[in-house]
Parts: structure tokens; C-alpha cells; sequence
């Protein structure tokens, strides 16, 4: 048996599947989603507005604090 992941795009296609699973030729399930991914694709989506300027002070201010000079 072999297990393919399929995204549809026409809704034919998905009549189509249906039709062929009440054949019982073959077996749909849908994926549930993960929270972990979910939460990294939110992440991953969000653009940071921040100019390479504010990113150097930002990270001068740390190494000051951290080695005190």
C-alpha cells in the first residue's frame, strides 16, 4: 500500500476521490494539523520592520551590558 499526500486543486478532483473511496478503492483521511507547525509558520510569517541600524545598537547595547565597557 502506498501513502501519498495530494493537494487539490479543483473541486472535481476532490468529487472524484470521493467517488473512488465509496468504491472502496481507496482510503481518504485528513491530516490534522500540528500546533508545533502551526505556531512556527506564524512565526516564520510575521516581517520584521527593523533596520540593520536599530539591530547593531541593539546588539552593542548587550554586549555593553554583558562585558561592562
Amino acid at each position: 500500500m502506498a501513502t501519498l499526500n495530494i493537494e487539490i486543486l479543483n473541486p472535481k478532483a476532490k468529487k472524484l476521490l470521493q467517488d473512488l473511496a465509496e468504491l472502496r478503492l481507496i482510503s481518504i483521511s485528513e491530516k490534522t494539523s500540528n500546533p508545533f507547525f502551526d505556531v512556527i509558520k506564524k512565526l516564520r510569517s510575521k516581517k520584521s520592520n527593523i533596520s540593520l541600524d536599530e539591530i547593531t545598537k541593539d546588539v552593542e547595547a548587550v554586549r555593553t551590558k554583558r562585558y561592562g565597557k
